[in-house]
């Protein structure tokens, strides 16, 4: 079996080649968008054609959905297999979602339910997963140095999103900043329900699409995605930016706390932030060696679980996480990681997980171990290897 790989870099790309070249299947890459972020929709479709014409393939993949590929593939009568790792995804919105040669795995089940309806024989459910032996390598050869550089009480790692935050830059009315900054406050303090898309106005979705020339438009939509766009894009990057600062601030009033990021972190005085670290050979060290790993899910994924969930435990580390529907499904609260649905949860499991050593070991070897049994890519891709053969034609 040959199949093409268009990557543009994502982070789990390497991983998932891997799987793909165990499973005996010949993989061909077009890295275009990895060496040429601005590559048109037209650059992409001519490589990828080039590749269908000359090759006998069984389909073709990528990490998210990019229109052009599956217009290409619904041309030529090959099948496009992709995998959504984030959210929002815009491109989701495309008319292209509609044909017949997509295979588009989504890993939120509230996306899937979301666009699932536009064409339900061709989009599936599929949550993410990690590479416990890539980890394992790192993990086993720390030495007394890496724990004493990467350890800690109270570890994240991850963006703050203020570099990243669309919102901030708009030219808005002082009655549309209120309604969002009530909306956000609300929404602080509700886990495992998203209030925002359905709360906001008409008024408010045209002015913050009108104060932006770059919103996202589209002459290839099959429905009108600027409400979703608004909340999810705009205040949802919004309110990860308020979260995140706000938990850190709160938590290092109490604790010792460590920050690995790239972002500016000059509002947060009391928490010590050493930079950014390498995904592949520094994160696993910080998630191993750290006392309690911290995950804050951006509130755009609303049901699912995010990559870092499962990199966490998959490095061997504790994990206590704000909660997500889809937790309960794939791990025991208390037994393969913790989690909490407000400030005060936080702060009381923290506290209590720094002064019960042998508890908070036990967890993170059983989150270990359960990754390890049951969410590995290679299972996770012999899933969708199973859905792709059994699927009617």
């Amino acid at each position: 079996m040959e199949i093409l790989f268009y990557r543009y870099n994502s982070i789990c790309e390497p991983d998932i080649l891997q799987v793909f070249t165990d499973f005996g299947i010949t993989v061909h890459v077009e890295d275009l968008e990895m060496h040429n972020k601005k590559a048109t929709p037209r650059e992409c479709a001519g490589k990828v054609s080039g590749w269908i014409l000359q090759r006998p393939l069984a389909f073709v993949f990528s990490i998210n959905f990019f229109p052009a590929i599956s217009y290409t593939c619904e041309k030529l009568k090959v099948p496009y297999v992709c995998w959504s790792v984030d959210s929002p995804v815009p491109e989701l919105f495309s008319n292209a979602l509609k044909n017949s040669c997509n295979r588009v795995f989504l890993f939120d089940r509230a996306q899937y339910e979301f666009f699932s309806p536009i064409n339900p024989s061709c989009i599936y459910y599929l949550p993410l997963a990690t590479n416990v032996n890539r980890w394992e390598k790192i993990v086993l050869g720390m030495t007394g140095a890496d724990f004493a550089r990467y350890g800690g009480d109270v570890a994240f790692v991850g963006s703050l999103y203020t570099e990243k935050c669309r919102y901030d830059r708009l030219a808005l009315s002082d009655h549309t900043r209120g309604f969002v900054d009530g909306l956000i406050e609300s929404q602080m303090g509700v886990f495992g329900c998203n209030l925002i898309p359905e709360s906001l106005t008409e008024e408010v979705i045209r002015e913050i699409a009108d104060a932006d020339p770059d919103f996202y438009k589209s002459d290839d939509s099959y429905a009108d995605m600027s409400r979703y766009l608004a909340a999810h894009q705009y205040i949802g990057m919004k309110l990860a930016a308020v979260e995140r600062q706000r938990t850190l601030a709160f938590l290092s009033e109490r604790f010792h706390v460590n920050l690995y990021t790239r972002s500016d972190a000059s509002s947060l005085p009391k928490v010590n932030c050493p930079g950014g670290v390498n995904t592949l050979t520094e994160m696993p060290k910080v998630f191993h060696a750290s006392r309690i790993n911290l995950n804050i899910t951006m509130r755009p994924i609303e049901t699912g679980l995010s990559l870092r969930i499962w990199d966490v435990l998959g490095c061997g580390g504790f994990l206590i996480t704000n909660y997500q529907a889809e937790i309960p499904e794939y791990f025991e609260i208390g037994k393969d990681l913790e989690t909490y649905e407000s400030m005060k949860e936080l702060e009381e499991k923290i506290r209590y997980y720094l002064t019960h050593e042998e508890e908070r070991v036990e967890i993170a070897i059983h989150g270990y171990e359960t990754v390890a049994k049951y969410h590995t890519w290679r299972l996770r891709l012999a899933q969708m290897i199973k859905i792709l053969t059994e699927r009617p034609e």
